[in-house]
């Protein structure tokens, strides 16, 4: 479809429409975010933030936000989900922006990132993140003290862990974060490292047969000890 430009109406107010994406994994037991660094100049010089940025005319929010994300981060080919819409007034200094944000997870196989594309900021880099409670969740690296995001990037990352959480309950999230087939250790960890703190290993397993998300495979994963039996999820689909 041909996009159809005409000049602004100065009776209606401008509005910029922007894209933010909050991009998980689980390495090694914990939650990590995708980050970007910024360019050293204003807003926000040099801080960490979401990868993102400004939607075009002749495009979607969904197509800017996979655009965004291979042009900033390298990450191309995964699912987005629309998060929540951020529009406080001052959220942009610069000027009134309302931001789509998106979550995607992946898994840690996938983890590795590309080039990015956008010379002016610093490679992409994945951080831990410590949500202790529904209303605090901030991004680390080991041995340092949480970074503090651009804009309300804080804001959004809060927002997706609880989304997240809440549909670990009945959403096989987990299928982006894991192989095709998988323990239930390993399915565990998953569930561990997105809630934050460790289950009890016989109530999760007897909860998680019963929710009828995942069953049983006719593959094994082979190893020192006995093999272990390896499960998959029922739908690989939100």
């Amino acid at each position: 479809m041909t996009a159809i430009h005409t000049a602004r109406d100065p009776r209606f107010p401008a509005l910029g429409v922007a894209v933010d994406v909050v991009v998980f994994t689980v390495r090694d037991g914990q939650l990590e975010v995708l980050l970007t660094r910024r360019p050293d100049e204003e807003p926000f010089p040099g801080a960490w933030s979401l990868p993102g940025g400004f939607v075009r005319p002749d495009e979607s929010a969904d197509d800017a936000a996979a655009r965004e994300l291979a042009e900033k981060a390298g990450v191309e080919d995964v699912f987005l989900e629309q998060l929540y819409t951020f529009s406080a007034p001052d959220r942009d200094p610069r000027s009134r922006v309302v931001a789509v944000a998106y979550y995607a997870l992946v898994s840690a196989d996938k983890a590795a990132l590309g080039a990015r594309a956008d010379g002016r900021t610093r490679a992409p880099q994945w951080f831990r993140v410590q949500a202790e409670s529904e209303e605090h969740a901030q991004a680390f690296l080991p041995g340092q003290p949480p970074v503090t995001l651009a804009f309300d990037h804080d804001e959004i990352l809060r927002t997706a862990v609880q989304r997240i959480r809440g549909k670990l309950e009945y959403v096989p999230i987990g299928f982006q974060l894991l192989p095709p087939h998988f323990t239930l250790t390993e399915l565990q960890s998953v569930y561990e490292a997105v809630l934050g703190h460790p289950v009890d290993k016989r109530n999760f397993r007897s909860k998680i047969q019963k929710s009828g998300l995942v069953r049983e495979s006719d593959a094994v994963k082979k190893g020192p000890h006995r093999p272990a039996k390896l499960f998959e999820f029922t739908q690989r689909t939100f």
